[in-house]
């Protein structure tokens, strides 16, 4: 089958704008990778904080902060580039500041502390409200039936340029320590590699992406208040839904804790086992070709043996990384840990939005999708806060930070038991059936 397969594609679609949509997870990956989960973060702690207790919670308020605002802000946002039809537009611009903001981090130094974070908050902002975007083209592209493995060939794509911008970053610091230059020299300037790619990499997706929408005959204040009613209407419904309600609740704790591995792992490898940078960006290296590999043997697999049972064994995974990574003393167990996060992290992720597919009613996915997207933005402010107050209170004892990580995850499990797949597919159903094309 060759790769974009052309019949999962609605009418009118090419391959190469698929490819083109396509390509924007492979240029936003490296933002995460290097700025949020290898570099940056570690930084932020050691060198713009200069190693104080409070650093790591200061940097969990800073994304805290960061993923409110996205909260805040993407009902509007989404309604007015539905209204005005310019998703386009507004992933342009989204795009130029999350660029911007990611080389103004390349001016941060010793004591800059309000200069990163304003780069932070601006850049992830960004960022986060970017990924929706491109995810609102997706039924522009794909079949209903397909959108599934559409989804998946940007996610595949986006694990290489995650992984092509940190081995640039790496391959420069190995460098630059071999000349003897400080942290301070090479740190910012891994913020200018992740900028330049993340900008020539989107070049693709603004030249072969099409807006397909129209203007809508609404005013812009009229369309924002449509959606902020959608949002209240289908929060107020979904109370109907039983296993819908408790898998919301178990994706905000085992999201917290995802939360907490993606913003804090470099972080907890530096000041617990005084990992070097570049032993740290190896690490984050092999956790997204973990990642890779599990998401792609993970999907076929959760079939065959149900997305409900699959996450729960995901989630146990969790436990035992978040168990390792607490008692490790060496790099050696903390190494099998981080290969167990990478095979846990796309594989849960993909087994929740699964089950939220299956338990929300089929001519209301869009809607449903929306609660789910907000719940996963609320455990992205509650996890690593969480983290970071641990950390704070205790004097710097990152121990206590995983272990607390670790009670999100066993929460997860216990409101997972809660969840009955066949009865919330038989209300899901009931509720209404599929649009007919």
């Amino acid at each position: 089958m060759p790769l974009f397969d052309t019949q999962a594609l609605n009418p009118g679609v090419a391959r190469r704008e698929v490819f083109g949509w396509a390509m924007y997870d492979f240029a936003n990956s490296g933002y995460t990778t290097v700025v949020l989960t290898a570099v940056f973060n570690a930084y932020f702690v050691g060198v713009v904080a200069d190693g104080a207790d409070w650093g790591t919670f200061v940097w969990t308020l800073v994304l805290g902060l960061s993923n409110a605002l996205v909260m805040l802000a993407t009902p509007v946002l989404g309604a007015w580039a539905d209204a005005r039809a310019a998703k386009k537009l507004l992933l342009v611009a989204t795009t130029v500041g999350c660029v911007l903001a990611t080389a103004a981090l390349g001016g941060v130094g010793r004591g800059d502390l309000w200069l990163a974070v304003g780069a932070i908050v601006v850049s992830n902002f960004c960022y986060a409200i970017g990924e929706q975007l491109t995810a609102a083209f997706l039924p522009e592209l794909a079949q209903r039936k397909a959108m599934g493995r559409v989804s998946g060939w940007g996610w595949s794509l986006g694990y290489f340029g995650g992984m092509l911008t940190l081995g640039l970053s790496l391959g420069y610091v190995i460098w630059a320590q071999g000349q003897g230059l400080p942290a301070t020299h090479f740190v910012p300037v891994t913020m200018l590699i992740t900028a330049v790619v993340y900008a020539l990499a989107s070049l693709a997706t603004f030249a072969l992406l099409k807006e397909r929408a129209v203007p809508q005959p609404v005013s812009v204040k009229g369309a924002v208040g449509t959606a902020l009613q959608r949002l209240h209407r289908t929060w107020h419904e979904a109370r109907r839904f039983e296993d819908f309600r408790w898998l919301l609740a178990c994706a905000v704790f085992y999201q917290a804790g995802i939360a907490v591995v993606i913003a804090l792992a470099a972080i907890y490898a530096e000041e617990v086992l005084g990992f070097k940078q570049t032993q740290t960006m190896a690490l984050i290296f092999l956790v997204n070709i973990a990642s890779a590999a599990g998401a792609f043997a993970f999907g076929y697999w959760q079939d065959r043996i149900g997305h409900r049972k699959a996450l729960g064994l995901t989630l146990w995974g969790w436990v035992l990384m978040t168990l390792l990574a607490m008692a490790a003393t060496t790099p050696g167990p903390f190494w099998v840990a981080a290969v167990i996060a990478g095979l846990c992290m796309g594989s849960s992720q993909s087994a929740g939005r699964a089950l939220a597919g299956l338990f929300a009613p089929p001519d209301r996915l869009a809607e449903f999708y929306g609660l789910w997207t907000f719940a996963t933005r609320a455990s992205a402010i509650v996890g690593p806060i969480t983290y970071g107050l641990v950390t704070w209170l205790t004097g710097g004892n990152h121990r206590l930070g995983i272990l607390s990580t670790g009670l999100f995850f066993v929460v997860g499990l216990l409101l997972l038991r809660r969840i009955d797949v066949t009865r919330g597919q038989a209300a899901a159903l009931a509720a209404g059936a599929p649009s007919e094309k």
